[in-house]
């Protein structure tokens, strides 16, 4: 009992002693012998093969003792019960990586001698990496000998039949459901046809039927409408008259509402140029008060500078006032200390008072404005602490904004992030579905030649059909004419009697086998020819006896289906002739008796 666990074809590195290395495409299948008694273990069969070469066969054995061997020269960390799989694995690994311009796993071939053809050769999977090769599993294989490719060459063959027979035996099956369906197909037409016709007849007489219907309908509506078409006249003069007198009335009363109407567009029409000019009056009573505006705005620029202006002479007054102050305490001492400077000192302090009212009235002038200045200031001041309560919420409001933006600039970074991340998505997507697309325009176009293939291989199978049949009947023939043969020279001499195969021979045909290659269309002319046997004259009217010259012409149509043999053809036994205690048969070369 065997188990197939891998058959595929793959491009190999093939290397040998004196030639350049090339590339080639090998099929390399796994196989377990499962053990038919349980003293028996299992063993992998590793066979490399090749399918345009049918004589390229190299096998390897590997037991469990094998494999303990191969594991400690190798160094590997597997058993045998997993080996196969990751072996299988390695493989799979080699044919994804065979299509690329670096592979990084290689199936190398290499022998020591120059040619491939009785030198062990060793497989080896290979690992390229940056720093060296790495070879993962190396296997010594043999070439298989004459008795490894008959076997191989034989079930090659059966498996071939098999195809063939499952193909025949599909081919029945198709022909018994087209055969059943065309039939069905038949019969369903066939009655549909009948109910055509009887849907045609019913369609006759009921058209018939219906026109007649139609034209005795046609009369009677037609005296209908000459009756109605009196009645209809009248009605339309009196709708024309009626229509007429509610026209006028109508004109009538539009003509009041136009009027009407006119006169309420005059009166809007002067309300208009009245709100007009007073939008101007407005507009120009909005133009003096902003100027107006921007005069005391002005004034108040410039009573602020004449307020600090009179900041600063109030200070200076006072200061004089310190200053006098102080004088006139030095010309008090200097009264009492000096009592003859009295009259000039009278005279100088009523001038000094003198001068102190008019001093003293004008910094009363000074207060007065002063005062009025500085509720003018205290307006400006509330204003003012108003807009600064303003600016300060401007500025909250801003730091909110900016805090606000901070946050939008960071979340439209990691949106613009997102965004290249799925855009760089949506091109590795979009390059998958491209390769997807190229992969399925592939196996559309390898299931397209199929077809063609299966089409091509079911007309030479209907061909094959045909010339098995001629086949056979020539077969029959031949056999027919070998007794009758027997028979006269039995009757004749006793020594073509004993020597008929020898005569046989002579004409390069054996009695009982007729050699013809079942894998082509038709035998030919020089192979089955009624030249090739010893035929013996009609006695009544002189001719030889032989096949018509239609069963040996070749045809030019025929397509040969060749075998995986291509120097040999398989002989088939015709049956035996009736006497055959004399004729000794000539062995065959592949089929010995």
């Amino acid at each position: 009992m065997t188990e197939l666990l891998f058959n595929k074809r793959l491009q190999v590195l093939v290397k040998s002693k004196d030639t350049d290395e090339r590339r080639s495409v090998i099929r390399v299948s796994i196989e377990l012998q499962l053990p038919s008694s349980p003293v028996h273990r299992k063993d992998l069969v590793v066979r490399l093969t090749d399918d345009t070469d049918l004589y390229f066969l190299y096998n390897l054995i590997i037991s469990e003792e094998d494999f303990q061997s191969l594991k400690v020269q190798q160094g590997l960390l597997i058993d045998f019960t997993s080996f196969p799989q990751k072996f299988i694995d390695l493989l799979e690994q080699c044919i994804c990586e065979q299509d690329k311009e670096n592979p990084r796993f290689l199936l190398q071939l290499s022998s020591s001698s120059s040619a491939f053809d009785h030198s062990p050769s060793n497989l080896n999977i290979v690992e390229t990496n940056a720093f060296k090769h790495l070879t993962h599993l190396s296997l010594k294989l043999l070439p298989g000998s004459d008795t490894d490719i008959k076997k191989y060459l034989a079930s090659c063959l059966s498996s071939v039949k098999e195809e063939k027979q499952q193909l025949q035996q599909k081919l029945r099956k198709t022909e018994e459901d087209l055969t059943r369906q065309l039939n069905y197909a038949q019969q369903t037409l066939s009655e549909k046809s009948r109910e055509l016709d009887k849907l045609r007849s019913e369609w006759t007489s009921q058209t018939t039927s219906l026109s007649s219907r139609h034209m005795q309908d046609l009369t009677a509506e037609r005296e209908k409408a000459l009756e109605t078409q009196g009645r209809l006249q009248q009605q339309n003069e009196q709708l024309r008259q009626e229509l007429e007198s509610s026209h006028h009335r109508s004109t009538q009363q539009l003509q009041t509402k136009v009027s009407e109407l006119e006169t309420a567009n005059r009166e809007l029409i002067d309300k208009k140029y009245k709100s007009d000019s007073t939008i101007r009056d407005l507009k120009a009573k909005l133009t003096s008060l902003e100027e107006e505006c921007q005069r005391s705005k002005q004034q108040v620029l410039s009573l602020r500078r004449e307020n600090s202006a009179l900041d600063s002479e109030c200070h200076e007054k006072e200061r004089l006032l310190n200053q006098l102050q102080t004088r006139v305490a030095v010309l008090e001492q200097e009264i009492k200390d000096k009592d003859q400077l009295v009259l000039r000192t009278k005279e100088v302090l009523e001038a000094t008072q003198q001068q102190k009212n008019s001093v003293e009235g004008n910094a009363e002038s000074r207060q007065l404005q002063i005062s009025k200045l500085e509720s003018t200031v205290k307006s400006l001041s509330e204003e003012l602490i108003k807009a600064n309560g303003i600016i300060k919420k401007l500025q909250a409001d801003l730091k909110a904004l900016l805090g606000k933006i901070k946050v939008k600039n960071s979340v439209t970074v990691s949106q613009e992030k997102l965004l290249q991340e799925t855009s760089d998505k949506l091109q590795r997507q979009q390059r998958e579905l491209q390769d997807t697309q190229q992969r399925l325009t592939l196996k559309e176009e390898e299931a397209a030649k199929l077809k063609e293939q299966l089409e091509a291989t079911v007309q030479k199978l209907d061909e094959s059909r045909e010339v098995l049949k001629t086949n056979e009947n020539v077969i029959t023939w031949l056999n027919k004419q070998l007794n009758e043969n027997q028979l006269s020279r039995k009757q004749e001499t006793v020594a073509m009697f004993e020597t008929p195969a020898a005569a046989l021979r002579s004409a390069a045909v054996p009695h009982n086998m007729v050699q013809f290659n079942p894998m082509s269309v038709k035998p030919s002319a020089a192979e089955v020819s009624p030249a090739g046997f010893s035929q013996p004259a009609n006695k009544e009217n002189g001719e030889p006896v032989g096949l018509d010259s239609k069963y040996f012409e070749r045809r030019d149509d025929s397509i040969p289906l060749r075998g995986l043999l291509p120097s040999m053809h398989l002989n088939r036994e015709v049956p035996k002739p009736l006497n055959t205690a004399a004729a000794k048969p000539t062995p065959s070369a592949f089929f010995p008796g």
